[in-house]
């Protein structure tokens, strides 16, 4: 059999072969959701809500605690869904209104403090709080960018790094409603701080497995 010949048949096979399924955005968002939903309601069944959610929900700075991570989780799934698909355009800004809204509650913090607020920005948990975060986000992580792999991403760092933001402000929303450190000094510090470990994780994830 000639060169040629080889050749064509190799072309007919490849052109009757079935076409691949689509990429579903779906399948990694909702496995990212799912493992970090599984592994955080398994901590807050091992170690409990905070015995005073209900009155301390009343507060503005508790809600915020929970809910603007839950923005940022909501903003960055979103973003890494577009930054995994070649040709799509991506603008971040919008993850800055959930950032600025912390910045803004911190400044509001400092302006209106009295004393020392080193207490305040470490306060009893700060380790636990960076632990618990980073690790209850990484399986998730790993699992979503392992099924992001089939999305061919063009920009497999950012692609990665976002994937690590959405997932761990996720685990922070939720782990908000078992810290008791209500200071945005302490959770802008301590869970920014993990949510930034996360997403360097992923980063590197990302080029390790996204790139092509």
């Amino acid at each position: 059999m000639s060169d040629r010949q080889s050749t064509d048949d190799l072309i007919r096979a490849l052109a009757a072969a079935p076409a691949p399924a689509p990429f579903n955005p779906v399948v990694p968002a909702g496995a990212m959701f799912g493992l970090a939903a599984g592994g955080l309601a398994a901590f807050l069944v091992v170690f409990g809500l905070r015995p005073d959610l209900g009155a301390a929900w009343q507060d503005l700075g508790v809600q915020a605690k929970s809910l603007l991570p839950a923005v940022l989780c909501a903003l960055a799934l979103w973003l890494v869904l577009r930054a995994s698909r070649p040709g799509t355009g991506l603008t971040l800004w919008p993850l800055a209104l959930p950032l600025g809204a912390v910045l803004a509650m911190a400044l509001l913090r400092l302006a209106g403090a009295e004393g020392a607020l080193r207490a305040e920005v470490l306060g009893q948990t700060a380790l636990a709080c960076l632990t618990s975060i980073t690790a209850l986000s990484l399986v998730p992580l790993v699992a979503g960018i392992l099924l992001l792999r089939r999305a061919a991403s063009t920009r497999p760092v950012l692609t990665g790094a976002l994937a690590g933001v959405a997932v761990s402000a996720g685990v922070a929303s939720g782990y908000a409603l078992h810290c008791t450190e209500d200071s945005p000094l302490f959770f802008g510090t301590w869970y920014g701080l993990a949510i930034g470990m996360v997403a360097l994780v992923g980063a590197w994830l990302g080029h390790r497995f996204l790139r092509w």
